[in-house]
This record gives structure tokens, sequence and C-alpha cells, in this order.
């Protein structure tokens, strides 16, 4: 990704093919707000919210009712457990703005840079904690500032989360990520992965999420070519934003037995 701090930076897709796919984007920050609040964003190279973003300044404890209120239930639970300072302020944090949008598939990711350089502009004058749920995952402003805004651009891989958990057949593992709706493209999900390649898999994994935020798209029944798996693998296209694993679609592949 291009260094979120020029001004002028693109952040280009050259592998964009065109897709039915939509990008979505959905951010909460936590702190205290004036309601007039100036947002420095273009200190982060963003002339602010691009076109289709909204943002909603409300109070915490209205927010706290509402059924998605990334705090409560079971994302709230793993939240907490990932980073309890941080947890406790934002719910002890007066207000929230709310941000989310969505987006055609397009050949460029000006949509983002714009939005995380709002979000960077609200850390400097009253946010405390960026809740990003798309990755499950719970900022302080400062660990946020450090995961984003690197010299050089932060890597596609911290706008993603890839996860590894056993499978019910002992010495596999299933190897997934989240988060690649930003980019309106599926995520990937691994079954089968024998323990000895879990390190290999991952990197794979990975790979496929640099390719689909750069623009690459999966088609259903693609045979991806890999060194040592005879035949390759097959990707299958399922699911929806309504599956709570992803809640995106997904690229379903099976590690040959």
């Amino acid at each position: 990704m291009t260094d979120t701090t020029t001004p002028a930076a693109d952040w280009p897709r050259p592998y964009w093919q065109p897709s039915d796919e939509s990008g979505v984007l959905l951010f909460f920050v936590f702190g205290s707000f004036a309601e007039d609040v100036a947002i420095p964003a273009m200190k982060y190279g963003s002339p602010g919210l691009p076109e289709g973003v909204e943002m909603q300044r409300m109070q915490n404890v209205v927010l706290s009712k509402w059924e998605g209120y990334p705090l409560a239930g079971a994302l709230g639970e793993l939240l907490r457990e990932d980073n309890p300072e941080a947890f406790k302020q934002a719910k002890h944090a007066p207000h929230v703005m709310v941000i989310r949008g969505r987006f055609p598939d397009r050949d460029d990711l000006g949509y983002l840079r714009d939005t995380l350089g709002v979000v960077a502009g609200l850390t400097d004058v009253g946010g405390s904690v960026v809740v990003d749920p798309q990755i499950l995952t719970l900022f302080g402003a400062p660990e946020w500032r450090e995961h984003y805004l690197i010299k050089g651009g932060a890597p596609t891989r911290h706008h993603v989360l890839i996860l590894c958990s056993p499978e019910e057949t002992k010495g596999r593992s299933w190897i997934r990520t989240r988060g690649m709706r930003k980019f309106g493209r599926p995520d990937v999900s691994i079954t089968n992965v024998p323990d000895r390649e879990i390190d290999r898999v991952g990197a794979l994994a990975e790979r496929f999420v640099d390719l689909g935020a750069l623009g690459a798209h999966f088609e259903d029944g693609q045979v991806v070519e890999v060194d040592g798996v005879a035949g390759g693998l097959t990707v299958h296209l399922d699911g929806d934003e309504n599956d709570p694993r992803f809640n995106n679609s997904h690229a379903a592949i099976r590690w040959p037995a």
C-alpha cells in the first residue's frame, strides 16, 4: 500500500479485474468529540470521506443499545480478551464516530485511503480507541497509528486477519481470512491443511490476500497451480455476507489428502 501520510499518494490496483462484488468499510472510533469537530484528514493524505461513506457521531450509551454494538456479544468478549485496557477505555468513552460505506468494485483503493485518513485524523482530535469489526480487532489509538501509519505504507496484510484453527480430523487445520470485504473480494478458506504445511499455506493465503487487494479475482472452478501439489488447488466460490464465519463471500479450497 502507498504511504498514508503522503498527500498525493495513489492506491492503484494493477491486477484489477471487474466483478459484481462490493467494497465494504466499517469502523468505530471511540472517544470524546465536539459536535463540530474539525478533522485534520489532509494531514494524512485524505481530502475527507469519499462519496459513499457516512460518518455519524453518537452517544456511546445510545449506541450500546444497538444490536450491532461492537463491544457486546461474542465480538465484545473477543475484543475484551484481546485488549482489556483499550476495551475499558472504549466502554467509558462518551462518544462514538461510526464510519461505514459500500462501494462498487473499482480499479483503485482511493476510498480506503481517504477513509483511513479520516480515522487517523479522528485519533488527533479525541479518538482513543478504534474498532475494526471486519478483522475482529480493537486498537488503542497509538496502536492503530503504529499499525497503519507506516513509512512506505502499511502492508495489505495489516488490513486483513488470517486465522488458523484445528479441524476435527487429527493433524489437519483450517486457514481462513477475514476482512477482504474492504477490497470487494471474497475471503479465503483453505481446509484439510496438514499441520506440517501450516506455515506454507499461511503464506499462500497471504499471497491470495495481496493479489485480491490489488484487484485479482478468483473464478468459480479455477485451478491454482501450487508447487508440489499435483493437479493444483480448485477454488469454489461460496457464501455471502450472512455467513458469520466471514461476513462475506469466500473462496473455498480443500488441500488434497
